[in-house]
Parts: C-alpha cells; structure tokens; sequence
C-alpha cells in the first residue's frame, strides 16, 4: 500500500550536519503520520521525530535526547518527509527508519504500520 525509501545516511563527525530523505509511494493519500525512529546497537528502537496533520496544519514531536538539534519536515506535494540532523553527537550513530501511518487517531507520537529499509547514520568523535 505505501512504500518508504530512505536517503541521506552516511558518515560524519561531531558536530556536523545530515539531512535525511524519506521518500512515500502508493497510497500516499491515506498517510497522516510520519516518523523517524532509530535503534543503535543493544538498543531498542525509539522514536526520534513524528509529524502528524496536513496542509491546514500539523503537529511535531521530538524526543528529548534530539529536541532543539534535530528539525522534521514535509513537502506533501514531494511525498517526502525530512529529518535535519544538527550538532551531530556519537550518541545519535543508529539505523534511522522512516516511518509511515494512515491510522485513526493521528498524532505525531503514533507508530504507523509502514517502515522504509533504514539508512545507516554514523558519527565519529
């Protein structure tokens, strides 16, 4: 029904910058929530950003290890979500998933049912 691809992963080192690209095909119309999660060895997988809502407007979350260095956002009309990876920390080296859902109710902080192939994000110190 919806497929997810993931681009932007790579190397880089503290400090730095990457912005990760989640592009949606098929039955893009139904999706309302979109996310970013990562799992780093021996840990579970964690939300790191969500938006939810359409053109009229939508809502975001971020967890509190990435609030204020890391930016979600949609270009509806692309079928893209984005995620801005600023001041980069070893911390944050992980496999990040784009995620998709076109569930009810619609929050940011949901788990859609829809997960991309993951991108390797790696930062060295």
């Amino acid at each position: 029904q919806v497929q997810l691809v993931e681009s932007g992963g790579g190397l880089v080192q503290a400090g730095g910058s990457l912005r990760l690209s989640c592009a949606a095909s098929g039955n893009t119309f139904s999706i309302n929530t979109m996310g970013w999660y990562r799992q780093a060895p021996g840990k579970q997988r964690e939300l790191v950003a969500g938006i939810s809502g359409g053109r009229s407007g939508s809502s975001t979350a971020y967890a509190d290890s990435v609030r204020g260095r890391f930016t979600i956002s949609r270009d509806i009309d692309k079928n893209r979500v984005y995620l801005q990876m600023d001041s980069l920390k070893p911390e944050d080296t992980a496999v990040y998933y784009c995620n998709a859902g076109a569930g009810r109710p619609s929050a940011p902080r949901i788990v859609g049912k829809y997960w991309g192939q993951g991108t390797q994000v790696t930062v060295s110190s």
